[in-house]
């Protein structure tokens, strides 16, 4: 993803200035873990910019419609993603001794040398944050007929019955499918 790049400048020279910011990025795919997804109208954000003494907090919303392949039936899966972005640009890096012990590693932004900060980064991670791990077109996606591939969704193509059919004659059971047991109960109820 691009730099989205705003000048710190003198709208937000005092502690508790805002400044409201929106916009659009052009950014047309992104990939996550094995997936990758199309973004086919980008992605919009309107933020709040909120100079909070030591630092800038941005803070808003980013949305965007997500095109990825669905994991049960391999079709496309289309589905909205409106997600917060709340993330804190430190005008300087905290000293070590300010510093909690308890976390291994801190993680901050700051605001850079020429009095900037990059936006691109929480706003990416934002609709990283809302992708969901297990896509799919539909709640209730039957996928595909793991014999002939068939989309279930389309049809039943036959397999789970023929599968059924060749179960029960060639399985372990088989055998007690000629047993008749109801002539056992007549000849002890005869005795």
């Amino acid at each position: 993803m691009d730099s989205i790049i705003i000048k710190v400048d003198e709208r937000l020279e005092g502690a508790g200035s805002v400044l409201p910011i929106s916009g659009h990025i052009d950014q047309d795919s992104y990939s996550l873990g094995d997936h990758d997804f199309a973004l086919p109208s980008g992605i919009d954000y309107d933020l709040v910019l909120t100079n909070a003494g030591e630092g800038i907090l941005a803070s808003g919303m980013v949305r965007a419609h997500v095109v990825g392949t669905c994991d049960r039936c391999l079709e496309d899966a289309e589905f909205d993603i409106a997600s917060e972005v709340d993330e804190y640009f430190l005008f300087e890096a905290p000293a070590e001794e300010e510093l909690n012990d308890d976390e291994d590693e801190v993680d901050f932004s700051l605001v850079s040398d020429d009095d900037t900060i990059d936006l691109a980064e929480p706003i990416f991670a934002a609709i990283l944050m809302e992708t969901p791990y297990v896509v799919l077109c539909r709640e209730d996606c039957k996928g595909l007929c793991p014999h002939c591939g068939a989309n279930l969704n389309e049809g039943d193509c036959g397999c789970a019955e023929k599968m059924e059919s060749v179960e029960a004659a060639t399985g372990p059971f088989a055998a007690l499918a000629g047993l008749n047991f109801d002539d056992e109960g007549e000849d002890s109820a005869q005795e």
